[in-house]
């Protein structure tokens, strides 16, 4: 299989990230539970979560929102790309029958002082209208075709 690696050349504040729509089953959210080890009920038991919580039905936990955000991020980056920083914050629950849009936008493209380059992303989950989750991220891009910030280390390493 060939990956492709963007470099920091090809990214320009602005820019937009493809979308990513994916349809949520109620195995999406409980293998998502399950393989963040987060075995609270509401997350696999649909009468708990609607009568102990007051919600719909089962929802997605908080890793397994953070994993969707860094699968979006480093499938548009490529292989090369590296996870610097990631906060977000989620404002509503995604629920089994949810189709989750991860939308992207780059807002500031640099080289740090170390010669490794840097994206800042801001990005938004939502389904339909509503969205249920905002991210910024910063992410480390090759600043050439030889360049892996993988292999940065110490000083070299700035996120």
């Amino acid at each position: 299989m060939s990956w492709n690696t963007l470099t920091l050349d090809q990214v320009k504040a602005g820019q937009a990230l493809p979308e990513l729509p994916i349809d949520v089953t109620a195995t999406t959210v409980v293998l998502g539970a399950l393989a963040s080890r987060d075995y609270r009920p509401m997350h696999h038991d649909k009468d708990f979560a609607v009568e102990r919580n007051g919600v719909r039905n089962i929802f997605i936990n908080t890793p397994n929102n953070a994993a969707f955000f860094e699968r979006y991020i480093t499938d548009w980056t490529g292989p090369k790309g590296r996870l610097g920083k990631i906060q977000f914050r989620m404002k509503d629950s995604v629920f089994p029958g949810d189709r989750m849009v991860f939308r992207g936008k780059v807002e500031k493209v640099e080289k740090d002082d170390a010669g490794c380059g840097w994206v800042n992303l801001s990005v938004r989950l939502t389904v339909g209208e509503k969205t249920t989750t905002e991210c910024t991220a910063r992410i480390a891009l090759p600043v050439s075709a030889d360049d892996n910030p993988w292999k940065r280390r110490g000083d070299q390493w700035r996120p």
